[in-house]
């Protein structure tokens, strides 16, 4: 796993909507692998290696759970809405950047448990209590945010015994993944489209627009899975789990993978020997909807990677897992030609 580069696209900030720092950073990384780069009109970063075959499109999403200023308070307080299906449990004291005039660290605020009823203990927040301190009096506080400004998590990659953890490795995990298989790709006929997609967390919207312009024959989304398997949990509830290599995708509750696809993914997994399991989740979409239903319609499916504590404030990863797809989707397209 090249550490360097997952720390540089954990780094850099990119909340839905508001995706040009972790684009920037995409750009730079692709720049010597691809023929073109473009920026389309909803900001999806679209980077192409002509060929001969069929049009083939990668797409990984460059926007992460985020917040946006609604609101600053009279004595310097942020308000926010949320931004992504954030899970509520986790946001109370969770450490922020508001980016406005300038970066400005912040931490969510909440009622201590001592002035807690039983009854507030045992809920989760509601998005309208929450706010960010920023420890500045109103008259600073307006003057470096307004309302509109973005916030995220604050982006610390850490090493957790043998896996790597991260706020918004859901899907910076999966750009990695995309920019590690194009860098490494060998001998392809077909013509590769990879595109950074944005706006994936609130309705899979920039890989709409992407598979309506470029209108691809066969698509891969590269995203995260979620790999349920803490203590207690039983086998059939696990979806995926961490160190058993690449998921492929069966199905989710926004797409039915066409059984020819996936059985072109096991196929090649099994040829070049590349750890990897099957993923069934009963809830959540990825951009593989969109691949296949834009355009003219797609053959479409999807690669993904376990993920411990998805949503939350950090998540978990292993570094095979991410290795074993690098390999799955540079098999995809060296061979996407016959699939």
């Amino acid at each position: 796993m090249d550490w360097d580069l997952l720390e540089r696209l954990t780094a850099a900030p990119g909340p839905s909507g508001h995706e040009g720092p972790i684009r920037e950073v995409v750009a730079t990384e692709l720049r010597d692998v691809a023929e073109e780069i473009s920026v389309d009109p909803v900001g999806n970063l679209v980077a192409r290696r002509p060929g001969p075959g069929p049009r083939v499109v990668l797409a990984a999403h460059m926007d992460e759970l985020g917040f946006i200023v609604s609101h600053v308070e009279e004595d310097g307080f942020l308000r926010v809405v949320t931004v992504g299906g954030h899970d509520p449990r986790a946001l109370v004291a969770a450490r922020v950047v508001v980016h406005g005039r300038e970066d400005l660290p912040g931490v969510i605020g909440g009622k201590p448990v001592h002035l807690m009823e039983r009854a507030e203990r045992e809920k989760a927040p509601k998005e309208k209590d929450l706010y960010i301190d920023i420890g500045l009096d109103g008259e600073r506080a307006r003057e470096l945010v307004r309302p509109g400004d973005p916030v995220t998590r604050a982006a610390q990659i850490t090493r957790l015994g043998d896996l790597v953890s991260s706020p918004g490795l859901d899907d910076r995990a999966g750009l990695y993944v995309m920019l590690e298989a194009m860098r490494t790709l060998g001998e392809h006929r077909c013509d590769l489209h990879a595109v950074a997609t944005v706006q994936e967390e609130v309705g899979l919207r920039g890989a709409r627009v992407a598979a309506s312009r470029i209108r691809p024959e066969l698509g891969l989304a590269i995203d995260v899975t979620l790999a349920n398997d803490g203590p207690g949990v039983p086998a059939r509830e696990r979806v995926t789990e961490l160190g058993e290599g690449a998921a492929i995708k069966v199905l989710d509750s926004s797409v039915i993978v066409p059984t020819d696809m996936v059985d072109a993914l096991v196929g090649l997994a099994e040829e070049h020997e590349i750890p990897h399991q099957l993923e069934v989740m009963p809830r959540g979409g990825t951009d593989t909807r969109e691949l296949a239903l834009g355009g003219d319609g797609a053959r479409a499916g999807g690669v993904s990677i376990p993920l411990r504590y998805t949503h939350q404030i950090t998540e978990a990863a292993h570094p095979d897992d991410l290795d074993a797809s690098v390999a799955l989707v540079r098999a995809f397209c060296e061979h996407a030609h016959e699939v």
